[in-house]
């Protein structure tokens, strides 16, 4: 008995087999997948996540003081700060610069100080002395007049010729003398001016001291207003912290957030930035508190782009107020951001996958009844979606797969692509007439600064 019934069994499953083989259902049934055109809304939404930041904030720098070009300490390291998150008052302690650093520049600037003082006083004591034996030589030309002249007196008696001498030898005393005079007041005004360089040089040493004590005794950093201690971000994009080094250039040490008004920081990719622009609504959520929603808008969207580490694609910044309750939030909070680029009512729209496309057209393939290769003109599309302008209508029946007789299915709508490349020409030319008035308004400008430098005048 139970072998009867397992060759029955047997029997029927190699009935089945052969009928399977003998009567295929056709590719097209089995592995076509289809859909209809939909109308009605449409969004165009930019997915881009962000960090909190406060709209407005007081920065914790170094001191102004270190800034000074005189004080010549160039970069500076952090010796302790408080713990992030800490809520000061007005006035209290934040943080402490390396006092060691300028312990240094001070020694060094006291023995410039007493090399510039050993200076000034042998600058003196050089004037005093060559100037001493100036007056003495003055006093000896001086003499040499009184002797010639008495000289001069005593030969009156004698020949012309011995009295032509002696007032000969008179005069070139008196030369002498004034020469001597005058090199020694050319001599005093140089030693003068040397002291007085030295001198300078003294006090600018001695100012020099004065402001390392300054900028030493402001290396104690405290709040400039009561608020949260946020830590800043140094040349790396990297936070703040026990050891990170600051300088005049990069002087951020902390910032003291106002956190009634909260700004998203996002950065959106290259491809989907031309879509974003300011004013645009956005719907964010804070990653930390689920559930909690609230909107925004975009107050800035950035000109210029940034390379992504280790990659060669570009993001631009973008910055959204937060609107509504910002109770419990805080700054470097991560938040989901949806931009809505644009929205459009009562529209046609279909899948994405269901476009297909050759080297010059767009098509779907439309089945009422017939499968035909339906041109179609296309608008804007988000992460799933593309909008119809022209080619479908409501309800249409389009593939989202490639039928297997695809090569053999005829174009319909070549009116539509006939307008599309119309618009194109239209639009290229459009294009091609702005960049030639550009190049004559510059041109044309580049004359007026030629013609303003001036060349040579003919008068008649």
């Amino acid at each position: 008995m139970n072998r009867k019934l397992w060759l029955t069994a047997i029997i029927v499953v190699v009935v089945l087999l052969i009928a399977f083989l003998a009567f295929p259902r056709s590719e097209t049934e089995s592995t076509q997948i289809s859909t209809t055109v939909t109308k009605g809304k449409f969004d165009i939404l930019v997915f881009a996540s962000g960090q909190l930041e406060a709209q407005n904030s007081e920065n914790i720098t170094v001191p102004d003081a270190l800034k000074d070009r005189d004080i010549r300490v160039y970069e500076i390291k952090i010796t302790d700060i408080v713990e992030e998150g800490t809520v000061v008052d007005s006035g209290e302690y934040v943080a402490t610069l390396d006092q060691k650093a300028v312990e240094e520049e001070m020694n060094k600037a006291k023995e410039e100080l007493e090399q510039a003082f050993n200076s000034f006083e042998d600058a003196k004591m050089d004037s005093n002395l060559n100037l001493s034996n100036y007056r003495d030589q003055i006093i000896n030309a001086r003499e040499q007049v009184e002797e010639v002249q008495i000289v001069l007196e005593e030969s009156k008696y004698e020949s012309p010729s011995v009295i032509r001498k002696a007032e000969m030898d008179l005069d070139k005393a008196k030369r002498k003398l004034a020469q001597e005079i005058k090199g020694y007041e050319l001599k005093e005004r140089q030693a003068i001016s040397k002291v007085e360089r030295y001198k300078i040089d003294l006090k600018q040493k001695q100012r020099r001291i004065n402001k390392l004590e300054n900028v030493y005794n402001s290396l104690i950093i405290t709040a400039p207003r009561s608020g949260m201690v946020i830590y800043g971000k140094g040349q790396m994009g990297t936070k703040i912290a026990v050891g990170s080094t600051v300088s005049p250039w990069m002087p951020m040490i902390a910032t003291l957030p106002d956190l009634s008004s909260m700004l998203s920081i996002t950065y959106v990719n290259e491809i989907d930035i031309s879509k974003v622009k300011v004013k645009q609504k956005v719907l964010l959520g804070i990653d930390a508190i689920p559930g909690k929603q609230l909107e925004g808008e975009v107050v800035s969207v950035a000109n210029i782009g940034q390379p992504m580490p280790k990659s060669d694609a570009k993001v631009f910044e973008v910055k959204i107020r937060i609107f509504g309750d910002v109770t419990g939030l805080k700054p470097a909070m991560t938040t989901s951001n949806i931009i809505q680029t644009a929205s459009f009512q009562d529209t046609l729209f279909i899948p994405s996958e269901a476009v297909f496309e050759n080297d010059s057209l767009q098509f779907v393939y439309l089945d009422n009844g017939k499968i035909t290769k339906q041109i179609v003109d296309l608008g804007d599309k988000n992460d799933n979606y593309i909008l119809i302008r022209k080619g479908l209508k409501a309800g249409d029946k389009i593939l989202l797969t490639e039928p297997k007789n695809a090569n053999e299915l005829t174009f319909e709508g070549m009116d539509i692509y006939k307008e599309i490349k119309e618009r194109k020409a239209r639009e290229e030319e459009k294009a091609k007439k702005a960049v030639e008035q550009d190049k004559k308004k510059s041109f044309k400008l580049q004359q007026k600064k030629s013609s303003g430098r001036g060349g040579m005048i003919i008068f008649g």
